[in-house]
């Protein structure tokens, strides 16, 4: 396998993960976070071996606030650009609780087929 082709593996896994992954951040978070915040918490958790980009991050909080699973308020900020913090709304909450079901019997499955002990 080539280093494009483990590339393109990763890029297509974490497309589908990303948005389990940062509304599962903004669960836990102790209130509102911005952008670069969530990045550097992502970075700190992937260690040697981040799945994406900061760059990549963004269209995912996007998407999540339009799908009425994050809100934001922009802020203004003295000492640069405004900043847009987000929150998790209730609905987000909830498809949170279903994604996770949902990764779970997922999990299971790929470490089944695969011949995966736990």
């Amino acid at each position: 396998m080539t280093q494009e082709d483990l590339k393109k593996f990763r890029k297509e896994l974490v497309s589908g993960l990303a948005s389990l992954v940062v509304l599962n951040l903004m669960a836990r978070a102790d209130g509102e976070r911005y952008g670069y915040e969530i990045a550097k918490e992502l970075e700190e958790k992937a260690g040697d071996d981040p799945l994406f980009k900061q760059s990549a991050l963004y269209p995912v909080l996007r998407q999540l606030e339009a799908s009425a699973l994050l809100s934001s308020r922009v802020q203004v900020s003295t000492s640069g650009p405004p900043r847009r913090y987000y929150t998790i709304t209730p609905r987000g909450r909830e498809v949170l609780e279903t994604w996770m079901q949902a990764w779970q019997s997922m999990r299971h499955f790929v470490d089944n087929a695969l011949g995966v002990k736990e």
